[in-house]
C-alpha cells in the first residue's frame, strides 16, 4: 500500500456546479468576527513527530473538538451567540453571531493513533502526531498482466 501524504482536505457544503454563483464581485465578502473561515496550519516533521500549529485566536479551548475516524483528524470549532435588550423608549435589540469551521488531515500509517496530544496556547492549537519507532515493512510485488 502507498504511503498516505498528510495533506489536508476541505469539506464544502454545496457542488462545484454552484461555485460561481457567489463570487466576490457578485456578493462581496464582509470579514467578521461571524464570518466562518479555515485557521492557518503548519505541518512540521521531525524525525520522532508530525506537528500541526492552527491559529484560532479568540477561541476558547473548550470550544475545540478533535475527532480520529478511519484515519482521518478532524478538528472542528462552532460557536453561537446571542442577547436581546429591552429599552425604556419601546425600542429593542436582539443580536447573534455564529461562527465554525472544520480541518481534516489524513493520518499517515506510521503515526501511533492513541498517543496524539494537543496543547493550546496564546491562540495556537499544536497538535502532535508520534511515529512509530519501528518502520513498517513495505510489500513490494510485480502484478503480472494476464
Amino acid at each position: 500500500m502507498e504511503d498516505k501524504a498528510m495533506l489536508p482536505t476541505i469539506r464544502r457544503s454545496f457542488s462545484p456546479f454552484f461555485s460561481g454563483l457567489f463570487d466576490d464581485d457578485f456578493f462581496p465578502v464582509v470579514k467578521s468576527r461571524s464570518s466562518s473561515t479555515l485557521p492557518a496550519v503548519n505541518i512540521r516533521e521531525s524525525d520522532k513527530s508530525f506537528i500541526l500549529e492552527l491559529a484560532v485566536p479568540g477561541i476558547d479551548k473548550k470550544d475545540l473538538n478533535i475527532d480520529i475516524s478511519d484515519d482521518v483528524l478532524t478538528i472542528s470549532h462552532e460557536t453561537k451567540t446571542s442577547s436581546e435588550v429591552d429599552q425604556a423608549d419601546g425600542y429593542k435589540r436582539k443580536e447573534f453571531s455564529y461562527s465554525s469551521f472544520c480541518r481534516s488531515f489524513y493520518i499517515p500509517e506510521n503515526v501511533l493513533t492513541d498517543k496524539i496530544g494537543a496543547s493550546y496556547k496564546d491562540g495556537i492549537l499544536t497538535v502532535e502526531l508520534p511515529k512509530d519507532k519501528e518502520e513498517k515493512q513495505k510489500l513490494t510485488k510485480q502484478v503480472k498482466i494476464s
